[in-house]
C-alpha cells in the first residue's frame, strides 16, 4: 500500500509539474508595440523579420539558451536610459544598457547561433513590485521560457514573479499580441 501512494504521489506531482512548467503564454487581440520597438525594428532587421533556422534538440535549445543568459547577464552592467530621451530600444552600448538592451542582445545571439527567430519574442511585464520590465520568451516545445537580466536561470514563464502584458508576436514579429497572465493578471482585464 505505502508503494501504491508512492507511485500516486509521484505520477500527480510529475503531471503537476510539466503542467506547470509546459505552458505556453496566453495571447489575444493585437495591441499597439511598446515605446521604442518600432525604431529599434528599422534599425535591427532580425528583430521584426522571421529567419530561416533548423530547429534545434531540445536538450541544445535549452542549454545554448542557459550559455546565452548567463554571457549578456554578466558582459553587461544595468543602467537605465538617459532622462529625458525617452525609451531607447537598442543594443548594449559599452557594455551597458537596460532590460530592453539585454533582452535584444539575447535575441541577437541567438538568432546568430542559430535558434529559430520565430521561437522568440519580447515581452512586456510587471514585476513583483510594480516595476515595468522587458523579457526574452523561448518558445520550445514544452512550452515558453523567460530570458531575464535579472536572473541567470532560464525559467518557465508560470515559475517568475512576472505579470505579462504585452508579447512580441512569434510569427508576425513587427506587431505585438496582449497576454495578460501571471499573478496580476485580472487586475489588468
Amino acid at each position: 500500500m505505502r508503494l501504491f501512494i508512492c507511485v500516486v504521489s509521484l505520477v500527480f506531482f510529475s503531471t503537476q509539474f510539466q503542467a506547470f512548467a509546459g505552458q505556453l503564454l496566453p495571447v489575444s487581440r493585437s495591441i499597439g508595440a511598446p515605446v521604442g520597438f518600432a525604431s529599434a525594428c528599422a534599425r535591427y532587421q532580425w528583430l521584426c523579420h522571421t529567419s530561416s533556422a533548423h530547429p534545434l534538440q531540445a536538450d541544445a535549445g535549452m542549454a545554448l539558451l542557459r550559455k546565452v543568459t548567463r554571457s549578456v547577464n554578466q558582459s553587461v552592467r544595468s543602467v537605465e536610459d538617459g532622462a529625458g530621451h525617452g525609451d531607447i530600444w537598442t543594443l548594449p552600448s559599452s557594455g551597458r544598457g537596460d532590460c530592453e538592451d539585454y533582452a535584444l542582445q539575447k535575441m541577437k545571439d541567438l538568432i546568430d547561433a542559430g535558434f529559430p527567430a520565430d521561437r522568440l519574442a519580447l515581452s512586456v511585464v510587471i514585476g513583483p513590485r510594480d516595476e515595468n520590465h522587458v523579457v526574452l520568451i523561448a518558445r520550445m516545445d514544452d512550452g515558453d521560457y523567460v530570458l531575464d537580466n535579472l536572473n541567470n536561470a532560464v525559467k518557465a514563464w508560470r515559475a517568475t514573479p512576472y505579470t505579462f502584458l504585452a508579447t512580441q508576436d512569434f510569427r508576425a514579429r513587427a506587431t505585438w499580441r496582449v497576454t495578460l497572465a501571471g499573478p496580476r493578471a485580472n487586475e489588468f482585464s
